[in-house]
């Protein structure tokens, strides 16, 4: 197949594209600069030149494409203030490519989040979010409607990521929780640290989007889950001893101020199972678990 990438050249996109590549599909990456485009030439894709606003680069080529797997998200404004911004050009981008494979029986993957499932509870594929004006559930009404295009002829379906998608060369929550744990001199978790975190390795989650826009069934959710729930205070107690600080808890209501932006995720309480995932595509993640590759040491390299 052709299959046309946003995001190609991102964290997950990087693991994504020679998955594609290496199982004998056509791959047509998004990039939106010189460097995107040569790492993606590199690789052995196709490069289009454009950004998720430019939707009428978006239509023409998922309409020239056999498949799209959508990973592009604004992060830069999205965690700078912006999340509103950031949801809303990913819902227009989406309904741009229904469109355009509206009535072809096409794959449509979208790359989402398990925020707004019920805390503290195992979540299924089956558990829908509850949808409200919170910024942590905007994204979760897109995803919605990915799953209702299945009526207008498109085989849709909807990746739920684990909240941490690791691996060597992060740059999002762990590697942000790092760096705050270098720069105030403990390792934090909030509260008590009970709450978990499901997680995924990159190249797992590489692999996972391979099988979706080959096989997924129409209409289908599925989960990018490893582990089911890592707790907070296992990550901090990792850290800290390979900064050589204490972990330590942080008061909720110190939170914002110890962990800035990061805290609105830190304290979430979300266990998420893959079962009907591993079923439904024969999915089986083989990299380290979170705790096992935070031990490799990667993330604690000194920064330049």
């Amino acid at each position: 197949m052709r299959i046309f990438v946003t995001g190609a050249s991102g964290w997950i996109g990087s693991a994504v594209v020679p998955e594609l590549l290496d199982a004998g599909h056509q791959v047509v990456g998004l990039a939106r600069s010189d460097t995107s485009a040569d790492a993606l030439s590199a690789a052995g894709a196709e490069v289009v030149r454009g950004t998720i606003d430019d939707l009428d680069v978006l239509g023409s080529t998922a309409a020239a494409s056999d498949g799209v797997i959508h990973l592009a998200f604004k992060h830069d404004i999205a965690f700078s203030g912006d999340f509103g911004g950031a949801a809303e050009a990913d819902r227009r981008a989406v309904d741009t490519f229904g469109d355009a494979l509206a009535g072809t029986d096409r794959p449509f993957v979208l790359a989402s989040g398990l925020a707004g499932l019920a805390p503290g509870q195992m979540a299924t594929e089956r558990d829908m979010p509850t949808i409200d004006a919170s910024p942590l559930t905007i994204r979760a009404a897109t995803a919605e409607a990915v799953l209702a295009l299945p009526s207008r002829g498109v085989r849709s379906c909807v990746v739920r990521l684990s909240p941490t998608c690791h691996g060597d060369g992060d740059n999002g929550f762990m590697a942000t929780l790092v760096a705050i744990a270098r720069a105030r001199g403990v390792s934090g978790f909030i509260g008590d640290g009970a709450n978990h975190w499901p997680a995924v390795h990159r190249l797992d989650a590489g692999r996972l989007f391979r099988l979706a826009v080959e096989k997924a069934p129409a209409g289908s959710v599925l989960h990018g889950v490893a582990e089911e729930g890592v707790t907070i205070r296992d990550v901090a107690e990792v850290i800290g001893r390979h900064l050589d600080v204490p972990a330590v808890s942080v008061a909720p209501d110190a939170a914002a101020d110890h962990f800035t932006w990061l805290s609105a995720f830190l304290g979430l309480d979300i266990l998420a199972s893959s079962s009907l995932t591993r079923e439904a595509l024969g999915w089986e993640p083989v990299e380290p678990g979170l705790l096992a590759d935070l031990d490799k040491g990667h993330y604690f390299h000194s920064p330049a």
